[in-house]
C-alpha cells in the first residue's frame, strides 16, 4: 500500500503539471475568442473591404494586434483602418494615433507598418490587471486583394495565419461580391486550413460563406475563390495576361487528395481508437462486475474471544518484525517508518540474548553517550527468525566483523546513512520478506489468500498507470479527434477512476490472516493496550520487573516504549535504583537514558533518510496552400 501511496502523489503533482503546462500552452495564456467573423466585401475595382468582429476574453492583456506581411506581387496597401468597440451594443470609436507602442493607450488604435516591415493594426483594451469579455469591430480597406486573369478573377487570402496566438471556438465569415453571377457553379471555392476542420461553400450567387470550429493558434485560414471577369466592372489594380484555372484545379486537387487521404487515415484512427475504448471499457465493466461480487462474498475473520489486556508474550519466536504485522494486520509491507522501529527492538533482544551490549556512557567532554558493543557474531548469525539474521548480518558489517569491537549510537547512525541505497532497500526488503514467509509457514498468514491481496495491488497499480496514461495522451487526442477525442478519453478515465475505487475496496476486503493469526493479533493488541495502560489498572499483583525486559522490546517495535517507561517510573518508583541496574540492567538503561529517543528514533530516522534517497465546388477545407505567406497573419496580446 505504501507503494500505491507513492504512485498517488507522483500522479498528482503529474497532473499538476499537465494542467499547468495545458494551461501555459493557450494562446498568451490570457486570451480566447469566442467568435471571429469576418464580413468582406469585394468591390468592383477588386478592393476588398474587410470588418472582423472579435467577441474575445480578455485578461491580464493591455493590447490586442493584427499583422499583414507586405508584398505588392499579393496586395497594394491596406487603408482606412478603424477600429471600435460594440460590447453590449455600445458603439464606441477608438482614436487613432500615428505613433507605434507595444502598450497602446485605452481607447486608441493605430494602423502602420511595424519595426519587422508588417502592416500592423493594434488597439488598447486597458486591462492590464483584470479581466472581461469584449466585442471589437476592426475595419481596414485592402487594396488590389483580387487579380485579374484573362478567364478568372482570384481571390486568395489568408484571413488568419500561423503567427495568430489566439485560439478561438469558432471562426466564420461571409464573402460577398459586387454582382451576381448567372450561375452559383460558375464561383469555385477551396479553404485551407492545418486541422481540416472547416467547411466553405458558395450559398448565393453573390456570396461565399465559410466556418472553421476549434480554431487552434499557431494554425492558419485561408480562402480561394475564382469567380467570372465580369462580376468586376471597375479599374482593377492588379491584372494578368494568361489564364489561371487550369493551374489552380490542378493544385487544388493535390492538396485535395492529400486532405482526403489524411480524413480517411483519420476516419481509420477514430475507428481503432473507439474500438480500443469499447474493448478496454468491456474488460473493465465485467472486471468491475467480479470485484463487486468478491466483495459481497468476502466476510470479515473476528478473534475467538474478546481479549482487552494480555500479560504475557502471545509467541515467544515472535520476532518483532512478525509481532508488528500482527498487531497492524498488515496485508502488504511494513511501512518505512516502522522499519527503523524494528531494528532497534531487534538490538534490544540481542542485548537480551547476550549477542552484543548495550551501555550508557559518558565520552572525553563529559556527555552521555550510548555504546553498542559486538559480543557473539556467529550467535547472531544462527538466529531461528531469518528477518533477524538480516538485521544482525548487517549490524556486524557496522563493527567491520570485529569481536568485543564499540561502537556509539552516532556511528551507527552515520553507518546507516553512508550505507548505499541499494544496501539499505535491500535490508528493508528481506525483514518484510523474511518475517512474511515464517507468518505463512506458521499458517498465521493464509498464502493463497495473501497472493490475491498481491494481485490487488498490483491491478490498482495498473490503474493508476493506465490513468495517468490516458491523461498523458489525452491532450494530443482531444487535439487530433476533437469533441470525439473528449468523449471516448472522458469515458475510458471514468471507467479507469471507478476501477480503481472498486478494486480499492476490493483490496481492503481480503482477509489475508487466517483464524490463528486473527487470534493471535487479537493478543498483541491486548498486550499493547496492557503496556500503554497497565498503571491504571487496579490489580493485586504488580508484575515481576523482569518481563519488562522482554515486553520493552515489543514496545519499542510497536512506538511506544516511551509511554511504557513513564509508567514504569511511576508503578516501580519504590525499587532501589542500583538493584534495578544491577538486576535488569536494560529496563535501567532505558529508564535513565534518552534511549527510544536518542536510539530508536535516530535509527528510524536514518533508516527513512537513506530509503527517501533511493528513490473547389466547396465543402471541406483542405490542408493545403499558403500560396499568400501569412497575408492575414499575426495577431495577438501583450
Amino acid at each position: 500500500m505504501e507503494k500505491i501511496k507513492k504512485l498517488g502523489i507522483i500522479i498528482f503533482f503529474v497532473l499538476l503539471f499537465l494542467i499547468i503546462g495545458n494551461k501555459s500552452d493557450a494562446a498568451s495564456g490570457d486570451l480566447e475568442l469566442n467568435n471571429l467573423n469576418f464580413d468582406v466585401k469585394i468591390l468592383e475595382n477588386g478592393d476588398m473591404q474587410v470588418t472582423e468582429t472579435w467577441n474575445i476574453d480578455i485578461e491580464d492583456t493591455n493590447t490586442l494586434y493584427k499583422t499583414f506581411k507586405t508584398d505588392i506581387n499579393k496586395y497594394l496597401d491596406i487603408t482606412d483602418v478603424s477600429v471600435r468597440e460594440i460590447t453590449d451594443g455600445k458603439n464606441k470609436d477608438f482614436k487613432e494615433t500615428t505613433r507605434l507602442a507595444y502598450h497602446v493607450t485605452k481607447d486608441y488604435y493605430y494602423g502602420l507598418i511595424n519595426s519587422d516591415g508588417d502592416f500592423e493594426i493594434a488597439w488598447g483594451v486597458g486591462l492590464d490587471d483584470g479581466k472581461d469579455t469584449r466585442v471589437y469591430e476592426i475595419s481596414y480597406l485592402v487594396e488590389g486583394a483580387v487579380g485579374a486573369y484573362s478567364d478568372y478573377n482570384q481571390l486568395y487570402w489568408q484571413f488568419v495565419g500561423e503567427n495568430f496566438e489566439i485560439d478561438a471556438k469558432k471562426i466564420a465569415g461571409t464573402i460577398t461580391l459586387p454582382k451576381a453571377v448567372e450561375n452559383r457553379d460558375e464561383i469555385r471555392v477551396w479553404g485551407h486550413t492545418q486541422g481540416l476542420n472547416g467547411e466553405i461553400y458558395a450559398t448565393e450567387n453573390n456570396e461565399i460563406k465559410f466556418v472553421i470550429n476549434n480554431f487552434k493558434a499557431g494554425t492558419y485560414v485561408e480562402v480561394r475563390t475564382l469567380f467570372p471577369t465580369y462580376v468586376l466592372n471597375g479599374e482593377i489594380k492588379r491584372t494578368y495576361n494568361h489564364p489561371i484555372l487550369d493551374d489552380v484545379l490542378d493544385e487544388e486537387t493535390v492538396w485535395a487528395n492529400e486532405a482526403n487521404k489524411i480524413r480517411a487515415r483519420r476516419n481509420f484512427y477514430i475507428v481503432i481508437f473507439y474500438s480500443v475504448i469499447i474493448t478496454l471499457s468491456i474488460f473493465l465493466i465485467i472486471n468491475i462486475i467480479r470485484k463487486i461480487k468478491a466483495i459481497i462474498a468476502r466476510k470479515k475473520i473476528k478473534p475467538s474471544e474478546e481479549i482487552i489486556y494480555f500479560r504475557e508474550i502471545p509467541r515467544e519466536d515472535s520476532s518483532p518484525a512478525e509481532a508488528l504485522y500482527l498487531l497492524k494486520e498488515i496485508k502488504g509491507d511494513i511501512q518505512t517508518n516502522d522499519i527503523g522501529k524494528i531494528f532497534s527492538a531487534t538490538l534490544l533482544d540481542f542485548s537480551l540474548k547476550g549477542l552484543i551490549e548495550i551501555e550508557n556512557n559518558q565520552n572525553e567532554k563529559g556527555k552521555d553517550e550510548i555504546l553498542i558493543k559486538l559480543i557473539n557474531k556467529d550467535g547472531i548469525l544462527n538466529l531461528e527468525n531469518k528477518d533477524e539474521r538480516e538485521i544482525g548480518a548487517f549490524l556486524i558489517s557496522a563493527f567491520g566483523g570485529k569481536i568485543n569491537k564499540s561502537i556509539t549510537v552516532k556511528e551507527l547512525e552515520k553507518f546507516i546513512k553512508n550505507s548505499s541505497n541499494s544496501k539499505i532497500l535491500k535490508l528493508q526488503g528481506d525483514i518484510r520478506s523474511k518475517a512474511k514467509k515464517k507468518l505463512i509457514d506458521n499458517e498465521l498468514i493464509d498464502k493463497e489468500k495473501k497472493r490475491k491481496y498481491d494481485k490487488e495491488v498490483g491491478s490498482q497499480a495498473v490503474f493508476l498507470s493506465l490513468f495517468v496514461f490516458c491523461v498523458c495522451f489525452s491532450f494530443p487526442i482531444v487535439d487530433y479527434f476533437g469533441k470525439t477525442g473528449v468523449l471516448g478519453c472522458a469515458i475510458l478515465i471514468a471507467i479507469i477512476i471507478l476501477n480503481f475505487i472498486v478494486s480499492g475496496i476490493a483490496t481492503s476486503r481480503i482477509q489475508v490472516f487466517t483464524q490463528k493469526g486473527i487470534d493471535e493479533s487479537a493478543k498483541w493488541k491486548g498486550l499493547k493496550k496492557y503496556m500503554e495502560e497497565f498503571s491504571l489498572i487496579d490489580e493485586k499483583e504488580v508484575p515481576e520487573i523482569a518481563i519488562w525486559e522482554k515486553f520493552l522490546v515489543f514496545a519499542t517495535a510497536f512506538g511506544i516504549a516511551d509511554k511504557v517507561l513513564k509508567q514504569l517510573k511511576i508503578v516501580y518508583s519504590d525499587i532501589d535504583s542500583t538493584v534495578i541496574s544491577n538486576t535488569y540492567p536494560h529496563v535501567y538503561l532505558m529508564m535513565h537514558t534518552d534511549f527510544s529517543r536518542s536510539f530508536s528514533n535516530a535509527i528510524s530516522s536514518s533508516m527513512s533518510t537513506a530509503y527517501t534517497s533511493a528513490s473547389g465546388g466547396g465543402g471541406g477545407f483542405s490542408g493545403g496552400g499558403r500560396w499568400w505567406p501569412v497575408a492575414g497573419g499575426g495577431g495577438g496580446g501583450r
